[in-house]
């Protein structure tokens, strides 16, 4: 399937890893011009090395205006514009009991997984806008609108993102800018590893059986009984940001084995 993406430009952040370089790798596929950016240019560089393409690599947090104002300008002085901003950035913080949490902890993830997008939209959508075409693609999580009770920051961080999103949606698409949204759930990622593996220190079991009594005990709906891949978020990303999805606004598309036990989003 054609997705009439070719010599379009997508920035991607998060793209160092995970959800964010299986992305880049099938938008690459797809003729897109990449702006990659994570926190760390070496682990930035070394995961783009088998892209092709002369993708443009830029170090930058996100929860700094200024810099994302700046990644913004390097991308418009090498492609001339951003047409496509694929959002993945994000931390699941600190876990424990909502009151006994820091205000540092919520905000931390409201930094990160909440205001990076805020930032990120502003700094590119303005122009989308004056060009009559544009996709913005924001991750967020089962966690939005299935949250469970030791994660509250990132709970409440990702709800955020999803109205943030919504709310964009209103009025962007009249403008030829279509906002939307994807929600994983465990996906085999960096952040699930870490997760995997301090549950199995936790229980004194293999990182395997962790994985297995955590789909078991915790995700009772992911009836495949597995972690999802980046590449099977990857795919609905690329779906959203094409030329295909031309009538999909506002919506929020759930990859996650079934994780989410509800019919509403």
């Amino acid at each position: 399937m054609d997705l009439g993406l070719n010599n379009r430009v997508a920035l991607i952040s998060g793209a160092a890893g995970g959800i964010g370089l299986a992305t880049a790798r099938l938008l690459a596929e797809e003729g897109v011009k990449l702006v990659l950016t994570d926190m760390d240019q070496q682990k930035l560089e070394e995961s783009a090395k088998d892209l092709g393409g002369d993708p443009l690599l830029v170090a930058a947090d996100m929860t700094d205006q200024a810099q994302v104002d700046d990644l913004v300008r390097q991308a418009e002085l090498r492609f001339g514009q951003v047409d496509i901003v694929v959002h993945t950035a994000g931390v699941t913080g600190a876990k424990g009991d909502p009151l006994e949490l820091a205000d540092a902890d919520y905000q931390e993830a409201w930094d990160t997984d909440f205001f990076s997008a805020v930032r990120v939209a502003r700094a590119t959508v303005p122009a989308m806008r004056k060009r009559r075409w544009g996709r913005l693609v924001c991750i967020t999580s089962e966690n939005a609108v299935q949250p469970y009770w030791e994660e509250a920051v990132y709970n409440v961080a990702k709800a955020a993102l999803a109205a943030f999103i919504k709310n964009l949606s209103y009025k962007e698409a009249a403008k030829g800018v279509l906002c939307n949204t994807v929600s994983p759930a465990f996906i085999e990622t960096g952040m699930t590893d870490g997760m995997m593996k301090k549950r199995a220190e936790e229980l004194g079991v293999s990182f395997e059986d962790a994985i297995k009594s955590f789909l078991k005990e915790e995700r009772p709906g992911i009836v495949q009984e597995r972690r999802g891949q980046p590449e099977e978020v990857a795919a609905a990303i690329a779906l959203l940001v094409s030329e295909r999805a031309s009538f999909i606004n506002g919506s929020n598309l759930r990859v996650d084995g079934g994780s989410v036990q509800s019919v509403q989003n």
